[in-house]
């Protein structure tokens, strides 16, 4: 297995991004943040690394995807409760997040999420194990 996750994601503006995560209560690993990409600490062992556009093209040579237009990737992060979805997008909505889906009851599992200033999707969701389904 492996033992952590680095997901990379283009950003237009650096200070506009920091401090909309901050308002989510996310801090950055200062070891390996700085004017080009910033380390945010999603979770124990799970970071997201925003680089600024010109910088993330230095990483690959296909065209960087425009989040607001097409769907690149959807970043799913477990909570320990319903109200806590509801927390976190609360904070997003409220630091100019917008909501592209409403809320998803499925019973054993809650689901809300936000498109962050750049775009990108995040899905934040609490999940009762033991009420799920044997199969999907």
């Amino acid at each position: 297995m492996f033992r952590q996750i680095f997901v990379n994601l283009p950003i237009k503006d650096m200070a506009r991004s920091q401090a909309f995560f901050k308002s989510l209560d996310l801090t950055f690993n200062p070891q390996f943040t700085n004017e080009q990409g910033a380390c945010l600490e999603v979770g124990e062992n799970i970071f997201a690394m925003l680089l600024v556009e010109p910088f993330f093209q230095g990483f690959t040579k296909l065209p960087i995807s425009d989040a607001k237009k097409a769907t690149e990737v959807l970043i799913a992060l477990s909570v320990d409760s319903r109200a806590q979805v509801d927390e976190v997008v609360g904070k997003a909505v409220a630091a100019g997040a917008t909501t592209p889906n409403a809320p998803m009851d499925h019973g054993f599992m809650y689901q809300h999420g936000f498109a962050d200033l750049d775009g990108h999707q995040w899905e934040v969701f609490w999940m009762d194990m033991s009420a799920a389904p044997a199969q999907m």
